[in-house]
């Protein structure tokens, strides 16, 4: 048995009939574009977003969205299609994947899931299954009011104090999705984080993970956000507010519109937008690194700064034929 079929093994029992499916992973900044996108253009891939953000519309640079030169070289899924004020679940995400990656694999394409993402990664690859509890609107609204009067670090601690797994992997700022973790764990007594079913998914997987060191990372980083505002990001969430936006939506909370939005309202300096920024986004890549870790057996590791193209290249064609 080759490296390759011992750590790209799915669950269960091997079946000819599963999709391939070349996962490219790794923490924002990392260089995941540049690399999937060459790869995808000599292995016949076309590419799955798994960014949160890439799917909305008018979001583009303070999301780092693939050009639209990049996106002409190789076909991209689910990257602008839907609006800032349109919700996202993850339940939406994994169907919506699905049927990207089918339809790729039955063009005779090798589809390839690529983002910094854990969670909506993790969803598609373990075949997750959400906890069925519906909303409790009353309680959502009472803890919504309650991230009102004393902001959303007090719910926050809460949730850490009662499943610190799954505070571990939430972003202190992501209200909707803490109150979601809080409202499971109130209506069934049991921890958010055991309560994700699991199912055994259609595809014989391939994880690829790209890192960098540290302090290199958290360079690019910096010149990355210093880029984004040398390329209008203030002028993107300006006219994202003017269309009516609200900077309290999921979407426009996220790291970059949020600060900038606070600039705009002059609840903050330009300067100090970049700081936050840039704090923010080191706090994203800790938490990133809780989803993908060295010691995973299932992952292989390239150091994006060795240039390992070539060497990721030859370990998908040998994946692939298996």
């Amino acid at each position: 048995m080759s490296s390759v079929e011992t750590k790209s093994r799915g669950p269960g029992p091997r079946d000819a009939s599963w999709i391939p499916l070349v996962v490219i992973a790794g923490p924002t900044a990392v260089g995941k574009t540049a690399i999937s996108i060459e790869l995808a253009e000599g292995l016949g891939g076309e590419i799955v977003s798994a960014d949160s953000r890439l799917i909305y519309r008018g979001m583009d640079i303070g999301t780092a969205k693939p050009t639209p030169a990049e996106r002409a070289r190789v076909p991209h899924h689910l990257v602008d299609i839907a609006d800032p004020d349109q919700t996202w679940s993850l339940s939406l995400f994994q169907r919506a994947a699905a049927h990207a990656i089918a339809d790729i694999h039955g063009r005779g394409m090798l589809p390839m899931l690529v983002g910094g993402s854990g969670q909506y990664i993790h969803a598609v690859t373990h075949g997750w299954k959400p906890p069925e509890i519906p909303p409790d609107e009353g309680l959502r609204q009472e803890l919504e009011a309650r991230a009102a009067a004393e902001g959303n670090q007090s719910l926050y601690n809460e949730l850490q104090a009662s499943d610190p797994e799954a505070a571990g992997r939430i972003d202190p700022r992501n209200l909707r999705r803490i109150v979601r973790a809080l409202e499971v764990i109130r209506l069934t007594g049991r921890k958010f984080s055991g309560q994700r079913g699991q199912a055994e998914g259609p595809y014989r997987l391939l994880t690829v993970g790209l890192a960098r060191p540290r302090q290199e990372l958290y360079t690019r980083i910096d010149a990355r956000i210093e880029s984004m505002f040398e390329n209008g990001l203030l002028e993107e969430v300006r006219s994202l507010l003017a269309k009516g936006y609200s900077p309290a939506l999921p979407s426009m909370s996220s790291i970059g519109y949020r600060e900038c939005a606070e600039a705009l309202r002059g609840e903050a300096t330009p300067e100090e937008a970049v700081s936050r920024m840039r704090r923010g986004t080191r706090r994203f890549v800790r938490r990133q690194a809780n989803w993908f870790k060295p010691a995973d057996p299932l992952i292989h590791w390239f150091q994006a700064n060795e240039d390992p193209r070539e060497a990721i290249k030859a370990t998908i064609q040998e994946f692939l034929r298996e």
